[in-house]
């Protein structure tokens, strides 16, 4: 297990003796493309022993490095590399022995930007802000407006009209675009090229050009008049140089909308994080030396009493000592239907109190809480990539440069076919506005905060992009019995009376006999008696009798409870209509408990892990998603087979496998795998977590034990299997609009390059279609927030 070692204040570094690799994020500033992260990505990774992943929508670098180098050293990299860099939250050490972590950390909870803050956006980070943004670009539409206006509509254009559009095109692109322009100069000086180098380039250029023309080239003159052209015109070298003033403020104005509403898409997509992050309650109610006091959640130690009223939330996990009441965790899990609590019962942090006052024992605070692990696991797979998306990195990489060749390229051609310096610079600027490759960097990151945040809502978190491809593959998936396709509680399912009993005398005579014993079928026995005949009797001379049942004394009256063998070894006879009773109950797969007193058969009891009232459909879903259900269980195989049956699995074509010792279970995953199946596991328990490691695809229980929820690639906080259907449907629409996404960003540049080669595209127009790509990749992931879980 992970445990946090202390960091060093000055440099960052976790120190400690053993420790090997430590896992630090940074919020990056400047970011403005995908070529940006690629290349703070690829410097990271040069560093020795040091692994990145730099995002570019949540603008956050996760960096795995040897506790050897420090966070002030990567700061330093990310800095050299001419952007900024900030520390969020404090290194997780990992043990030099091992590469992955296996069970919860102490880290504190995610504390710094979230992706949807702005924190280090655009270029130097004050302009990439929505408002600040918003600001620029209003004045940048007032001002490009009537440039436009203008120069398309020539009959509009009096004498010296083209000095009016100078006049407004000059502020827009020099202030509108500044941050383009600052952070082109700033790539410039570390010997990079960036989409803002392309639009730097072709903005400066278009309003140089135009000034030249206007000055030098006769342009200038009174009555000059400029046709608007949706293509380019060879010019052969005759006439008036052409201006291109609306160009060079509609690119820009064009542009800025479009960061703008990137901006606003990403804040939108990261809501779900952050709403997460907000659950929590800010104020409890202790209960310190017998006095109430209120005081800060934050303030909350393990073992401290709070109380929980009415409509107030639970301040953090815990485990009720006092009270009755349903508990709304509608926010947590996705589950509409509030869960009765009471003494002994356990809450999570977050959830709402619906009715009766609570007293509370805090199990868990601050980081190890629930809250506090699915926003980290959500943030961390927000923080990821898919491997679809890393081949879109490598291309955005080296993407710049090559369209600057090939902006060169098409000025060259232009000019030797002889078409004039206008026509010629007019297709190379097409090209630098159109190839910009922003969608490509938007498409991965932006579907994968919507669709993990969407999940965090309805109680699914994924761990990680690389999940998504797992979960398109998987044709089998393998459910653990105990806990996940049943209750995982022994539960009294039917009292059978002898002839002349009835139900109540037999369980006040059980009731207090299996009240004595802690076995889990005397305990449901137990319960169940207490709830429908009230407080039970004392006991005396209680003897325990290994594997066979209790023998006690209860009012006056010797009791047995336990197989029918101990009754017979006891000499009681149980009478033809019992004796088919508990054969019944065997051949269903539940146990029979026969009830004796005072050497008469009384009852029998039948005891069983009840299934899940949702568990049968929740199979027939994931059978129509593709996946073949296997049951893998220790019991024996009659109870397997029974509950097989139940939910829908058929014994006879392979779907159980019985009788399996906790150790056994990845050797079953593993025979299926080398039958070249891809295995998905849902499990609960301590001994699912290494099946559910071996898995292709580990669903964790988010009822069952931490070290199963460490284990599992998706963590399901429901305890019903029917979010487990839910998981790998949204996880492949996640899948599906990252592939999407991608296949238009690379079809886009792929057949918009040569157009604005040939002369098809007039830039301005270019500059609008490459803000609209980017919108549309956006908007096309935007659409998983419509997700819903299957009613």
């Amino acid at each position: 297990m992970t445990t946090e070692t202390a960091a060093d204040p000055d440099t960052g570094t976790a120190g400690g003796p053993g420790a090997g690799t430590t896992g630090t994020e940074l919020a990056i500033g400047g970011m403005t493309c995908a070529s940006c992260a690629a290349r703070v990505e690829r410097k990271l990774n040069r560093l020795d022993g040091v692994n990145a992943t730099v995002n570019y929508a949540t603008e956050k670098a996760r960096v795995e490095h040897p506790t050897g180098v420090s966070v002030a050293d990567l700061i330093s990299v990310v800095e050299a590399t001419g952007y900024t860099a900030e520390h969020l939250r404090p290194p997780e050490p990992k043990p030099a022995a091992t590469g992955s972590t296996t069970g919860p950390t102490t880290a504190a909870a995610p504390t710094g930007p979230g992706p949807d803050t702005g924190a280090g956006a655009g270029a130097g980070g004050a302009d990439g802000g929505p408002d600040p943004l918003l600001h620029r670009l209003l004045v940048s539409v007032a001002l490009t407006v009537p440039v436009i206006v203008l120069s398309m509509v020539p009959a509009w254009q009096f004498d010296y009209w083209q000095w009016l559009c100078l006049t407004l095109t000059a502020p827009v692109v020099v202030w509108g675009g500044w941050q383009f322009h600052r952070a082109a100069w700033t790539n410039a000086r570390h010997g990079a090229a960036t989409m803002d180098t392309l639009i730097s380039l072709g903005t400066v250029a278009a309003l140089l050009w135009s000034i030249w023309a206007l000055f030098l080239g006769g342009a200038g003159e009174p009555g000059m008049t400029h046709p608007f052209e949706f293509v380019v015109r060879a010019d052969h070298g005759h006439g008036t140089p052409g201006i291109y003033l609306e160009v060079a403020a509609g690119v820009t104005m064009f542009l800025l909308a479009g960061r703008w509403f990137e901006a606003r898409a990403k804040r939108r997509a990261g809501a779900a994080l952050r709403a997460l992050l907000e659950l929590g309650a800010r104020e409890v109610t202790v209960v310190r030396d017998g006095v109430e006091r209120r005081v800060p959640a934050a303030e909350l130690v393990v073992g401290d009493r709070f109380v929980v009223r009415p409509g107030e939330k639970v301040a953090t996990d815990g485990r009720v000592l006092e009270g009755d009441s349903a508990v709304d965790a509608s926010m947590l899990t996705g589950e509409s239907v509030p869960v009765d609590v009471g003494p002994g019962a356990t809450v999570t942090g977050a959830t709402v109190n619906t009715s009766g006052r609570l007293l509370v024992e805090a199990t868990r605070v601050g980081a190890d809480t629930q809250l506090s692990r699915m926003a980290r696991l959500v943030e961390e797979a927000q923080n990821g990539k898919a491997a679809v998306q890393r081949l879109a990195d490598r291309i955005s990489a080296v993407f710049v440069p090559i369209v600057i060749l090939i902006a060169l390229g098409t000025l060259a051609w232009w000019l030797v076919d002889g078409s004039g310096a206008t026509a010629a610079f007019t297709a190379a600027v097409a090209v630098l506005i159109i190839a910009c490759p922003c969608a490509l960097g938007l498409a991965t990151p932006t579907a994968l905060l919507v669709g993990t945040g969407r999940g965090a809502q309805l109680g699914i978190l994924i761990k990680g992009p690389e999940v998504l491809e797992n979960t398109r593959r998987a044709d089998t998936i393998v459910l653990d019995k105990t806990g996940t396709v049943t209750t995982g509680t022994m539960t009294l399912l039917a009292v059978r009376p002898a002839p002349g009993v009835d139900r109540a005398e037999v369980l006040r005579a059980a009731g207090p006999a299996e009240d004595a014993s802690e076995h889990p079928i005397a305990r449901a026995v137990a319960f169940a008696a207490a709830e429908e005949v009230g407080p039970l009797a004392p006991v005396t001379d209680f003897r325990n009798l290994p594997g066979l049942g209790v023998r006690a004394g209860v009012g006056g009256h010797t009791v047995l409870v336990g197989r029918p063998r101990l009754l017979a070894d006891h000499g009681v006879d149980l009478p033809g209509e019992l004796s088919r009773a508990a054969a019944d109950a065997e051949t269903g797969g539940r146990t029979a408990i026969a009830v004796a007193r005072d050497g008469v058969a009384l009852g029998v009891l039948e005891i069983a892990d009840a299934i899940k009232p949702t568990s049968a459909e929740a199979i027939a879903r994931l059978r129509d998603l593709g996946l073949r259900p296997i049951l893998l269980t220790g019991d024996n195989r009659t109870v397997a087979e029974a509950v097989a049956r139940k939910v829908g699995i058929d014994p006879a074509d392979g779907g159980v496998i019985a009788e399996v010792l906790p150790e056994e279970k990845v050797e079953v995953i593993r025979r299926l795998r080398d039958e070249g199946r891809t295995v998905a596991m849902v499990g609960d328990g301590v001994n699912d977590a290494a099946a559910l490691a071996t898995a292709d695809l580990g669903l964790a229980m988010g009822t069952g034990t931490d070290a199963a929820m460490e284990a599992g690639d998706i963590t399901l906080v429901r305890g019903d299997l029917r979010a487990a259907a839910d998981a790998v449907r949204l996880s492949r629409s996640t899948l599906f609009t990252i592939r999407t996404n991608l296949f238009w960003a690379f079809a886009y540049n792929t057949a918009a390059i040569p157009l604005a080669a040939a002369g098809l595209l007039n830039p301005m127009i270019a500059g609008a279609a490459m803000a609209l790509s980017s919108l549309s990749v956006v908007a096309n992931s935007l659409r998983l927030r419509a997700f819903r879980a299957a009613a």
